[in-house]
């Protein structure tokens, strides 16, 4: 399984934008650029990143002051594949409001998927030690993602571990944790893991694929074989599905 960082940063930037914003402006500049970074995160839900950018720049323009307007610009700039500027937005957003744990989690992300993963660590763990932040095993496990990215598996193990102290049922990190523990051919553990994941969340191409793995290295063919069937079953167009049916994926 490729380690995945979520991908639900729209969603925060959504609830970004219906805070009230922090600096004083005129409040009809504060309202057109809340309502243009709404509108440039909507038109870059439906990929038309030009206008996107377009409705930012004059957010920008309109209340630079607004985290939310910054973090807005950040990712419109990420998808326009200029990280040097996202950056820039990401670490202007964050002098606005420096503890805000969404802002601390959304830079986090940007900086594990550009390869910065020290970087990223910082400001996962940073933002699971926030008390504001209700979601701290959140961050544990996608700085766990950003340290196994980064070649550091046992730092990797120990942050999906800290997860799983915070809430031990945490599909996540069961599931990462699983896969970790099948890379460092521990078997039984990756199995066990593997089942308290399927005691709590529901098959996935990865979960079911990675089952199959790990039971044709712990020599249960009957268990291989029921995952391997429920995978074509259940997900026959996935590329897990596909792999199977090539004889990829053995370990």
């Amino acid at each position: 399984m490729k380690p995945a960082l979520p991908a639900a940063l729209l969603l925060v930037v959504a609830a970004a934008l219906a805070a009230e914003p922090r600096a004083p402006t005129e409040k009809h500049e504060v309202t057109a650029a809340r309502l243009n970074a709404q509108l440039a995160v909507a038109y870059l839900k439906q990929g038309d990143v030009a206008v996107a950018q377009e409705k930012i720049d004059k957010a920008l323009k309109q209340n630079p002051h607004d985290s939310s307007v910054q973090l807005s610009a950040a990712l419109v700039y990420e998808r326009l594949q200029q990280p040097e500027k996202a950056g820039g937005f990401y670490g202007a957003a964050l002098r606005i409001e420096p503890r805000n744990p969404d802002l601390l989690n959304s830079y986090a992300v940007f900086e594990c998927r550009r390869g910065h993963y020290a970087q990223g660590q910082k400001l996962f763990e940073q933002a699971a030690r926030n008390a504001a932040y209700s979601t701290p095993e959140v961050a544990y496990a996608n700085a766990g993602v950003c340290a196994r990215s980064s070649g550091n598996l046992a730092r990797a193990e120990e942050l999906f571990r800290k997860a799983l102290d915070i809430r031990h049922d945490f599909p996540d990190a069961l599931l990462q944790l699983a896969d970790l523990s099948f890379t460092r051919d521990a078997g039984l553990a990756a199995r066990g893991l593997l089942e308290r994941y399927f005691q709590v969340a529901p098959p996935t191409p990865d979960s079911l694929f990675l089952g199959v793995r790990i039971e044709r290295a712990l020599g249960d063919n009957g268990a291989m074989s029921r995952y391997a069937t429920q995978l074509q079953h259940d997900f026959p167009d996935s590329e897990q599905a596909r792999q199977l049916r090539s004889g990829a994926g053995g370990g």
